[in-house]
Order: C-alpha cells, then sequence, then structure tokens
C-alpha cells in the first residue's frame, strides 16, 4: 500500500492533473463507461432491475418524508432514534431508487423527475448527520457517517447523469457538498475530527467518501490533492484495527460498510492517478479481503459476534470486485446476494455497485465449501460442514471484552444448521438506542454476558473490560475434528478461581456434534457454578441428562451428567435490532456442589436424525 507523507502532497497533486473526465471514473469490465442500455436489456440483472422497480413504484405513490424539528429532537428527550432514522432513511432510498432508475431509463420522465423532487428535499435539510450523532456538535460543521455517504451519493450521481438534470440543480449539488464537507474538512481552525484517528468503519466511510465526492467534483488540483492526502492518512488508521489475520471484529456487516467504502475510495483513487496510488496493494489489504468467505457459517449466515445481524447477505459488486482482483477471494454464492432494499439505510455506494461490478459470468458455488478457519488476532474459530444431510456450522471466540461494538461473550459460541433456529445461538446486534451505547449498554440481553452461552461463577456473570481477556490454549484444525482451548479465569477475576478452562471439541465426519468440556479450580473454599446455554430453538427435557433442541430440519441432543445438576430453563425477551420484541431460551445447569476446589462440566450437543 502507498503511503504518502507530507512531502509527498506535490506528487500526489501532479498525478491528479491527469484525470480524465469525472464521468470516466466508473467502467465496467470492459474498460468503458457503464453500459446503462445494455444492464436494463441484460437478463442476467433482471432480478436485481426488478428489485429497484419494484422500490421505485413504491415511493412512486408516496409523499417525501417530512424531516420536523421535532422528530429530530426525539432522540435528545427519548433516546429514540428509529423513528427519525426511519424517514432519513426512506428520503436515501428514493435517492437511490430513482437515481438508478433515471440512468437506467433515461427517458422515462417520472423516475427523472422524483429524482431532481429528492435531491431538492435532501439539500434543504438542517443537517445531513443522524441526531445520534450530532451530541454538542456544530450543525454547520459536524460530519457524520451518513453526511459524508450523502455527499459522495450526490457527487456520484451527478458523474453518472451528466446534463440530464437542470444546471441550477447541479450548481448547487457541488455547493452544498463543498459548504457540508469540503469546507469544514479542510478548516484548520477547528481540531480534527475524531474519526481520523479511528481504527473502525468511521474512518473508512467518512474519509472514503469525502475524499471519493472531492476525486468526482473538486477541480483545484492542489485543494484536491489536500483533501485526498488527508483522507489517505485516515485509511491507515483504519487498516491499523485489522490484525494479521484480517478479521473485522465488529462483524461481517461491518465489514461490508468499513471495508465496502474503503474499497470504493481505493478504486476511484487508482483511476484518478493512473494506477500510481494503490491503496489495495498490500498483504494486509489482500488479507482483510478475505474475510468474508472465512465469516459465513451456512449460506447467509456469519458467526454473527458483536454487534452483528444473524443473516447477513453479501454485497455482490464489492465481492466480486475483489474476487476479480484479489487472489484468492471466493466468488460468493449468489443466492446470497443482498436485494436491493435490504440495506435499511439504502447507501447509493453500495446499491450502484452491486449492479456496475457484478460479474455475472464468474463461476461460483451453491453455497459456501466446507473447511474451518482459525483467526489468530480475534481468537475466532469458525468451521462450515456440508454433506448430503445438510450444512452445519460451528463458531467459538476467545478475544476480550472491550472490543468494537463490544458484547461480554469471550468463550461464547454458535451451532446452527441449514434454516433452522440457531441450536446455540448469538442474538446478534439489539436496538440502537442512547442508553445501547451508554452506561446500560451491558443491561440489553444481547451485549450483557446474560444473553451468551457463559457459565455464571459464585453468582458473578463476567467482567467488562479488556483486562476481561482469553488465552489461547490450543487450536488444532482437523480434517475430521477441530480443537480449540482457551482459559478464562480472568474474566472472573472475584471468583477466587485459579483457573477456568473451556475447550471445544468439533467433530465434522457424519451428522456433526460438539463437545463442550469446562474446567473450574478454585483457589480455597469451592463456589456454585451455573452452566448457561442460549438457544433460539424450544429445550425439550427428555429426560435426567438430555435436553431435545429440535429445529424445522434437524435437531440436536444436549446430553450431560446430571448428578448434582437442577435444570431451570427461561424463555426471555429482548428487541432486536430494527426494535422488534422476540425471544429466546436460557438453559440454566446449576450445580449443587458449593464444596469441591475442582469441578469438571461435560456437555455435548449431537445432531440428530
Amino acid at each position: 500500500m502507498i503511503v504518502i507523507d507530507e512531502w509527498q502532497q506535490e506528487v500526489l497533486a501532479g498525478w491528479l492533473k491527469d484525470q480524465p473526465e469525472a464521468a470516466s471514473h466508473l467502467y465496467t469490465y470492459s474498460g468503458n463507461k457503464v453500459d446503462w442500455k445494455g444492464i436494463a436489456e441484460a437478463p442476467a440483472y433482471s432480478g436485481m432491475i426488478g428489485e429497484i422497480k419494484a422500490e421505485g413504484e413504491r415511493l412512486l405513490d408516496r409523499p417525501i418524508p417530512v424531516l420536523s424539528q421535532e422528530i429530530y429532537e426525539l432522540f435528545e428527550t427519548t433516546g429514540n432514534r428509529i423513528s427519525y432514522e426511519g424517514l432519513y432513511f426512506e428520503r436515501r432510498s428514493r435517492l437511490a431508487s430513482f437515481a438508478l432508475l433515471h440512468c437506467l431509463y433515461p427517458e422515462a420522465s417520472e423516475y427523472r423527475q422524483a429524482l431532481i423532487e429528492t435531491i431538492e428535499a435532501i439539500l434543504e435539510e438542517m443537517t445531513w448527520c443522524l441526531p445520534a450523532h450530532m451530541r454538542g456538535q456544530s450543525v454547520d460543521r459536524h460530519i457524520d457517517l451518513f453526511a459524508s455517504e450523502t455527499g459522495f451519493a450526490l457527487a456520484e450521481i451527478l458523474t453518472l447523469t451528466e446534463s440530464t438534470l437542470p444546471p441550477e440543480l447541479r450548481e448547487s449539488v457541488r455547493a452544498q457538498i463543498e459548504r457540508r464537507l469540503f469546507v469544514p474538512y479542510l478548516d484548520d481552525q477547528y481540531p480534527s475530527y475524531h474519526w481520523e484517528t479511528a481504527d473502525h468503519n468511521w474512518a473508512a466511510v467518512c474519509a472514503g467518501s469525502i475524499g471519493s465526492a472531492a476525486l468526482l467534483l473538486e477541480l483545484d488540483h492542489e485543494r484536491k490533492a489536500a483533501i485526498i492526502h488527508r483522507a489517505i492518512g485516515t485509511m491507515s488508521h483504519y487498516l491499523s484495527g485489522f490484525g494479521e489475520d484480517g478479521a473485522c471484529a465488529e462483524g461481517p456487516g461491518y465489514w461490508n460498510y468499513g471495508f465496502g467504502y474503503y474499497v470504493y475510495f481505493a478504486d476511484l483513487l487508482k483511476r484518478a492517478s493512473g494506477g500510481r496510488a494503490d491503496l489495495l496493494d498490500s498483504k494486509h489489504v489482500r488479507t482483510i479481503a478475505r474475510f468474508q468467505q472465512k465469516a459465513y457459517l451456512v449460506r447467509n449466515r456469519p458467526a454473527n459476534f458483536s454487534d452483528a445481524a444473524s443473516f447477513v447477505s453479501v454485497n455482490i459488486g464489492l465481492s466480486d470486485y475483489l474476487a476479480s482482483h484479489i487472489g484468492e477471494v471466493a466468488f460468493a454464492p449468489i443466492t446470497i446476494r443482498a436485494g436491493f432494499t435490504d440495506d435499511h439505510c439504502s447507501r447509493f455506494a453500495h446499491a450502484l455497485r452491486n449492479l456496475v461490478w457484478y460479474r455475472p459470468d464468474a463461476s461460483r458455488l451453491e453455497d459456501w465449501a466446507s473447511g474451518s478457519s482459525y483467526l489468530a488476532d480475534a481468537q475466532w474459530l469458525i468451521s462450515r460442514v456440508s454433506s448430503e444431510a445438510g450444512s452445519f456450522g460451528f463458531a467459538a471466540k476467545g478475544g476480550h471484552n472491550h472490543e468494537p461494538h463490544n458484547h461480554i461473550d469471550v468463550g461464547h459460541f454458535i451451532l446452527i444448521a441449514d434454516d433452522d433456529p440457531a441450536f446455540a445461538v448469538d442474538l446478534g446486534s439489539g436496538e440502537y438506542t442512547a442508553q445501547y451505547f451508554g452506561e446500560g449498554r451491558y443491561e440489553y440481553e444481547c451485549t450483557g454476558a446474560q444473553g451468551h452461552s457463559l457459565p455464571i461463577v459464585k453468582g458473578q456473570l463476567q467482567a467488562v473490560g479488556a483486562e476481561s481477556a482469553a488465552v489461547v490454549t490450543r487450536i488444532e484444525l482437523g480434517e475430521t475434528v477441530d480443537r480449540f482451548g482457551l482459559e478464562l479465569v480472568a474474566c472472573y477475576p472475584d471468583s477466587g478461581m485459579a483457573s477456568y478452562k473451556r475447550q471445544f471439541a468439533w467433530h465434522k465426519s457424519g451428522l456433526p456434534e460438539l463437545d463442550l468440556t469446562d474446567t473450574f479450580q478454585f483457589r480455597e473454599a469451592g463456589g456454585a457454578i451455573t452452566e448457561v446455554i442460549v438457544s433460539k430453538c424450544v429445550p425439550i427435557i427428555q429426560s435426567e441428562g438430555r435436553i431435545l433442541f429440535k429445529g424445522s430440519r434437524h435437531a440436536v441432543m444436549l446430553s450431560y451428567e446430571p448428578q448434582g445438576l437442577e435444570v431451570s430453563i427461561a424463555e426471555r425477551p429482548y428487541s432486536n435490532h430494527s426494535g422488534k420484541e422476540e425471544s429466546y431460551y436460557r438453559i440454566y445447569l446449576i450445580s449443587k456442589d458449593e464444596a469441591s476446589l475442582d469441578q469438571t462440566f461435560a456437555l455435548n450437543f449431537k445432531f440428530i436424525e
């Protein structure tokens, strides 16, 4: 990867002087401008275009949502984000839908007019930032994820539509991007933005969007070089958030998001500099590009640790671009591509590239290939098993309890198969509210230890913080069995334990099964231990030492030695990321032995016919 120091800004400015006209930045794989007519008429794109049309027709019958001050202030008064954001993102859906439909069908006046009216409404918004990101910030200066994304989207739409929009509207768009992005970004009178040194998705999305908008619209080469130089510096911080294993600790959804915008910016920059500035040309970036194919368990169901969703569809444009440009990146199964409306934020950058970067001629499997991966820096073991019996997935993690979008989950695991509810579940991200990202974060089922498959030791849940961390004691990936061992005593600092070892053995032959062994050693006095399993399947007690979890296709039998254990089952409600209430089951295996210094619990999860 090229790293441009202060003295090299002049070099960058020289490279950018040679760039072609803005419209020629966006290419298909043939090296020409986007062939919108060809895409509109090609059968391979009919499904995608049908989704865009359906959303466009739905929105044509609806008025542009009104973003009132009263709704804007709900976040500060009640902590509610969804009310304002639902209206805001419907406006972005209008922008993406009508922009693409206008490009595909330029003769359709209704799409052009709807696009014009939507752009006019967005230009009149008090701020392009979300209320949740504004807290105490200046409306005139602040730049968040969505302000930067909006500016990038409008810049691309101007580039793609060329002269088909009214000249006065085009000038207004340029003026607003200048006022809301370029001027505050370059204003040295203010401190830098917090995301400029972040090591997570904010850095890539904000800097990548501003840099991309400058590549497309900024006419002054020196000023453009200053923006790009600054954005590249932020991208270095973003990459520092990845270990050598390339894992995104925020999960595959945030990988799609942050790394997607990194790639979008890198692609434009490479074209603008005539190939001389290539942000994809590094071993580290290539490893990050391969994270997606390691992160999935079954079809579009990933190892959804942290604030990741249980189902994450693939941005097929980004995925195909990486598979075409970087070795050993697999083409994703087309059956799990993200539909046009899957992104509730309606990001234009994703939607555009899902069309123009899609490779309909690529050779793909129907599902991810079987295999196991160990991501050493994240301390994740992820394994897929496919056979005539079905598709099965297992994942377990070490790590620590101060990760990006952190959950209290060191030693937690996931067990799924095909389309069944998760037999051992990670609830993923809950509803984002002010409290969710505040002091009460770990009171939520999704984020707290109580919502994960982790033991309670002497009444204590796992502790919060980076020092609450795992030590990997064993990792073996074999043809028939994977083994993963962790020392977790640091996660229970006041428990009186000298050691707590959790060991997984994942047997992959025939119908898979998982052996989980927990070994506790206390220093002086023993203590009560409660093993906890969290599941989306209704648990049915079959007999002493046997609990059945029955899905729609498969079933899992949990077996354990029942002596001295009391079983308790609780159904618990939680609010998912969309704010809808769901429920899950906590299975408690409660040990009555408080005297023994050494205690071992062996649990076997076996898929059965």
